[in-house]
């Protein structure tokens, strides 16, 4: 990292407020979802713990692209965190004064206060990297915060599993209250521009007519509707990959063993994290753009030769099961290590080419289409899993992210981007 960056106390404050609050929101879903699988013995009610956050995203997505738009980003971010942290105290109490438990309904209600904060906070916190780094350092800041959030994301249910085993919920949400407050002293001190218009009262009007505006420039600029389709895109096709379609394979047709499963599980957590430390250097020596059409590309024929490899000929071919579990497990990293570079490039170039006035809004959208289509893709895939072979939906899945890059290539090799 460059030291420039490195001496930025705005950066490395915002990084560690981002990466509190995050442990703060994920461990409490996650030791939630373990306390009703352990209270009730309900296989779907501890799914619905881990979904339930898809319905707050749906209504009020469009509606925290607006208000961060229009309103101060800092008061916005510090204020959520500190609510988040006032909830956690809330059901503190809750839960001593119902005799040290939760109800079912009283965690749904804490899930989705926390939830409806949540996309407020990321609406306002997606303008405010690119307001406190320089154009010329957003890859580099990208790609340091990509690695501290996916090392929080991947000890966020270790984290959670330690303190519900050795503690109790009592202590847990008094924790989690902590963190959204340590957050929201961090980013108390971080000095944030002011680019936002309050002139106007918030009204229905308003919202409209921002939302509108919105709409517009992602219309108008076919570079950003080019990369909102496309992530939308990837999301629909790679997450039931990852979720759903290798999961099945290398559990139910492969029959590998627990320590062989979590073993894959940790190279592809790896492949997130190792690759943003050494991509900055390879994305550099290319037009961003570039990298950003050739990183899908590639993504999508490392799909295609996944999709060989589990041909029931050719695991007849090899017979090895072993031997197929490791060729899935290299190509698996390899496809982890693209989408890494993939998305440090779209949210470099996002954040380079969408006005700072407006990113609330059009960051609003692409959360919105991608939390539709990743279950959407979830469900589609899935059924598709049942009733064709793996490697036929696997092919499915490549072909339609290669023709979608195709179509979009012109847009994305020819944007006039300052590197």
């Amino acid at each position: 990292m460059k030291p420039n960056l490195i001496k930025n106390v705005h950066f490395r404050r915002l990084i560690f407020g981002k990466l509190i609050s995050m442990l703060g929101s994920n461990i409490m879903q996650f030791a939630l979802s373990l306390y009703v699988l352990s209270q009730t013995g309900s296989a779907a009610l501890f799914a619905s713990m881990l979904s339930i956050s898809i319905i707050p995203r749906l209504l009020f997505s469009p509606f925290a692209g607006v208000v961060s738009d229009r309103f101060n980003r800092k008061t916005m971010i510090v204020s959520l965190d500190i609510m988040s942290g006032l909830v956690m105290f809330l059901a503190g109490l809750f839960f001593i004064s119902q005799g040290q438990a939760l109800t079912v309904l009283s965690i749904y209600v804490i899930i989705i206060a926390l939830e409806i904060i949540e996309i407020f906070f990321h609406a306002a916190m997606s303008a405010v990297l690119p307001s406190i780094v320089k154009k010329e350092e957003l890859l580099q800041a990208n790609s340091y915060q990509t690695v501290v959030l996916n090392v929080g994301q991947l000890l966020a249910p270790v984290i959670a599993a330690l303190l519900y085993t050795y503690t109790d919920m009592l202590w847990i949400l008094w924790i989690n209250a902590g963190c959204f407050l340590l957050s929201s002293f961090s980013e108390m001190t971080i000095a944030i521009p002011k680019t936002q218009k309050s002139d106007e009262k918030l009204s229905l009007k308003v919202f409209y007519q921002d939302t509108k505006e919105g709409l517009a420039l992602i219309k108008k600029e076919k570079a950003i509707s080019s990369m909102i389709s496309l992530a939308t895109i990837i999301n629909f096709c790679i997450a039931p990959l990852f979720s759903v379609g290798l999961i099945f394979i290398i559990k139910t047709v492969l029959k590998v063993s627990n320590f062989e499963f979590g073993f894959y599980q940790m190279a592809i957590s790896l492949s997130m994290i190792i690759t943003p430390m050494f991509a900055v250097g390879i994305i550099k020596k290319y037009p961003i753009s570039t990298v950003f059409y050739r990183s899908f590309m590639a993504l999508g024929l490392i799909i295609l030769v996944l999709s060989s490899v589990l041909i029931p000929s050719f695991r007849t071919w090899v017979n090895n099961s072993n031997y197929t579990f490791y060729m899935i497990l290299v190509l698996s990293f390899l496809t982890g290590v693209t989408v890494s570079i993939a998305n440090l490039a779209n949210a470099t170039i996002f954040q380079k080419v969408v006005p700072l006035s407006m990113m609330g809004r059009t960051s609003a959208v692409l959360t919105l289409l991608v939390t539709i289509f990743v279950p959407v893709g979830q469900m589609i895939f899935g059924f598709l899993y049942d009733i064709m072979d793996a490697s036929v939906v696997m092919m499915i899945a490549g072909i339609i992210l290669i023709i979608a890059v195709r179509l979009h290539k012109k847009q994305l090799t020819h944007l006039n981007i300052a590197e």
